[in-house]
C-alpha cells in the first residue's frame, strides 16, 4: 500500500496530458499488487495465494518499466522515481521469499 500511495503522489506531479496515459498505468498496476495480494489472502488456499502473489510480482515489473519510460521520456525526474523504485525492489523481495516460504511449507 505505501508503494501504491507514493506511485499516485508522483503521478500528481505528471503533466495533465498524461493523465490517460503513463499516470493511468503507472496507478493501475501499483494499485493491482496489494489488490492481488489481498484477494489471493482471502481465498484460503495456498496454491490460489502464491498464483495471486505471482500476479502481484508481474503488477510489479510492469510499474518498474512504466517509472523508467516515465524517466527516460523526461516525464519524471530520476531524484523522484528512484526512491520508488527501491521500494519495488525491496517489495519483490518479498515477494519473492513469501512465495519461497509457502512452497516450502506446501511440500512439507
Amino acid at each position: 500500500m505505501t508503494l501504491t500511495e507514493s506511485c499516485y503522489q508522483l503521478t500528481r506531479r505528471f503533466p495533465r496530458e498524461e493523465l490517460f496515459g503513463l499516470t493511468s498505468q503507472i496507478r493501475r498496476a501499483a494499485a493491482s499488487i496489494p489488490a492481488n495480494v489481498a484477494e489471493g489472502h482471502g481465498r484460503e488456499n495456498t496454491g490460489s495465494f502464491v498464483q495471486s502473489l505471482r500476479i502481484s510480482q508481474g503488477s510489479l515489473k510492469e510499474l518498474e518499466t512504466h517509472l523508467l519510460l516515465a524517466e527516460r521520456v523526461g516525464i519524471s525526474p530520476s531524484l523522484q522515481s528512484q526512491p520508488i523504485l527501491a521500494q519495488c525492489e525491496s517489495l519483490g523481495k518479498m515477494l519473492r521469499a513469501l512465495i519461497r516460504s509457502l512452497q516450502d511449507k506446501s511440500t512439507k
